[in-house]
């Protein structure tokens, strides 16, 4: 392609082709450099083109290079993705058939048009991203089996994702010709192929012994890649041109010998510590590779694995690790490690609180209404201690910090899958029976493992109470960032306190929390006033009504 990244978009004609279906038009665009005309079919559907051909793409079909008459792969961008924020100024065509790309954006899926007659028109549906943080996921189970007819909304399967197993949904109708990751897949990189669809069922017994490519199957990892591969593409289109390889080639010197390593390889060996003088290079005149280091890694990894196995006379089992809790893991380390954490404990003196429940369960028995827990007016007392101390209601982001507008509670629920935090978004302005329906709602979906991310993403302030459910009178919590505090609730019990006349004792009942912080945005004294605002409306509940 020239390295062409831009078209004249004055210069494209626009003209309505017989036969289309409505809304699909065929457009020449005219490269500034190379002067080639590219046609593009452009096809809307569920939102519409704006702007240089890359704002709101509900999907674009590039089907055919004027001037290398060769077919090109078509990408489809969901409607729910096409109504998100993917804009972009430029749109590279390819002047070769390998895939095209928004440089915004996610791709769903890719349509491949074969050149032979080996394979006909086909969709590879990739691995979605289903979260910000995902970068891989497991496939659960599989709704629909090979051979099946498929329409859009229908549920193609489930996806483990690094938060909750979530239901991945066909966007075109067609038939599933191929699965390419079965059930209990493992590990599977985003973009990464999973399917094959097509749009006639005579073709689903061509994708029979079907096996997805490298190329295909990672597209992901297509931008770390063109690095080495772009030195091959100058080399095709520029022959007289020099050996690029030779500019990209790492040399030093160790005992007189010459060692030679690929950039992406010098990267990798740094990033895990690998000295290049211990490996013999696979490529040519004994250059290292990527390919080497990561043998070597993978070599180290088995021989750990062997070491750890060797001790004799213990008896265990290894249980697999999750999803869930491989990121639960990552970001508590990364919590523990990057953050400065600081501790505040006070006891509030809760037996008005315990009052206030009695009195106002009933009323929600009366009514049909879900019960008011402790915990739930734990909920609303933080939520309106946020309120009046925003200050700690705020996110460190490194050359700022962000103070948010929303009060939005996780709270913590454990799981036989691991532990997960869905979000009780506007706490300070909702209502205790309110809370008490969301709380039940999102823990009941928390344990079937059938959170969507709306459930779980922009929290700002979490709670975790192991008080009530399993007597632990106090303890120290980690904060989940962004965010940055955390409450810790323990249980009541109740203790004998001085009366109101000397030599009179009375029973109270006592209630631990304790305030994790981030001490590059929660000074001392800030946390100790946000704890003052929280143990008040404990000790009188009423005033949580004004």
């Amino acid at each position: 392609n020239n390295g062409c990244t831009r078209f004249n978009c004055a210069a494209a004609k626009s003209a309505r082709r017989p036969g289309l279906r409505a809304r699909e038009h065929r457009s020449a665009l005219l490269c500034r450099r190379c002067k080639r005309r590219r046609y593009v079919l452009l096809s809307v559907s569920s939102s519409s083109v704006h702007g240089e051909y890359g704002k709101k793409v509900g999907r674009s079909s590039i089907f055919l290079d004027r001037q290398s008459e060769k077919d090109l792969h078509t990408f489809k961008v969901s409607s729910r993705e096409a109504r998100g924020s993917y804009s972009s100024k430029r749109m590279p065509i390819a002047a070769t058939g390998v895939n095209s790309l928004f440089s915004c954006g996610q791709v769903v899926s890719a349509r491949h048009f074969s050149s032979g007659a080996d394979l006909p028109p086909h969709e590879a549906v990739g691995m979605p991203s289903l979260s910000p943080t995902m970068t891989e996921g497991n496939i659960a189970r599989w709704v629909k089996k090979e051979g099946d007819k498929v329409s859009p909304g229908e549920v193609l399967c489930e996806v483990e994702t690094d938060k909750a197993t979530v239901e991945m949904e066909c966007m075109e109708e067609g038939y599933l010709a191929k699965i390419v990751c079965g059930d209990g897949t493992k590990e599977i990189k985003v973009g990464e192929i999973i399917a094959i669809t097509v749009e006639e069922e005579g073709d689903i017994e061509k994708f029979k012994d079907y096996k997805a490519s490298s190329s295909a199957a990672a597209p992901a990892e297509s931008k770390p890649q063109s690095e080495p591969v772009e030195p091959k593409e100058e080399k095709k289109e520029v022959s007289k041109a020099p050996e690029p390889t030779a500019t990209k080639t790492e040399e030093s010197s160790q005992s007189g010998d010459r060692l030679f390593s690929s950039p992406v390889a010098r990267k990798l060996a740094e990033d895990n510590n690998v000295p290049l003088s211990s490996l013999k290079g696979t490529g040519p005149d004994g250059r290292i590779l990527k390919a080497d280091i990561e043998d070597y890694l993978s070599s180290a990894a088995k021989g750990s694995k062997k070491e750890a196995a060797a001790a004799p006379g213990l008896g265990y089992v290894d249980l697999p690790n999750t999803q869930i809790r491989k990121v639960t893991a990552n970001r508590l380390l990364q919590s523990k490690q990057t953050i400065p954490h600081y501790y505040l404990t006070v006891d509030s003196r809760v037996d008005k609180l315990i009052k206030l429940r009695s009195e106002l369960n009933p009323m929600q028995d009366a009514s049909g209404g879900k019960k008011i827990s402790i915990n739930d007016l734990v909920i609303k007392a933080a939520a309106l201690a946020l309120r009046k101390v925003p200050a700690c209601n705020s996110s460190w982001m490194n050359d700022f910090i962000r103070q948010y507008h929303n009060v939005n509670i996780n709270v913590a629920v454990q799981t036989e899958h691991g532990l997960f935090v869905p979000v009780v978004r506007d706490a300070d302005k909702k209502g205790l029976a309110t809370i008490a329906d969301e709380v039940k709602q999102l823990a009941s979906r928390a344990k079937d493992n059938s959170l969507k991310p709306e459930d779980y993403e922009g929290g700002t302030f979490t709670v975790s109470n192991l008080g009530g459910p399993f007597g632990i009178k106090q303890f120290c919590a980690i904060v989940n960032p962004p965010q940055s505090a955390i409450l810790a609730i323990g249980s009541a019990e109740k203790r004998v306190i001085p009366g109101a006349a000397e030599g009179q004792y009375e029973i109270g009942s006592f209630m631990s929390a304790t305030l994790s912080c981030d001490h590059r945005v929660i000074d001392g004294a800030m946390g100790a006033e946000w704890l003052k605002a929280f143990k008040g409306y404990l000790e009188d509940p009423t005033t949580m009504l004004l």
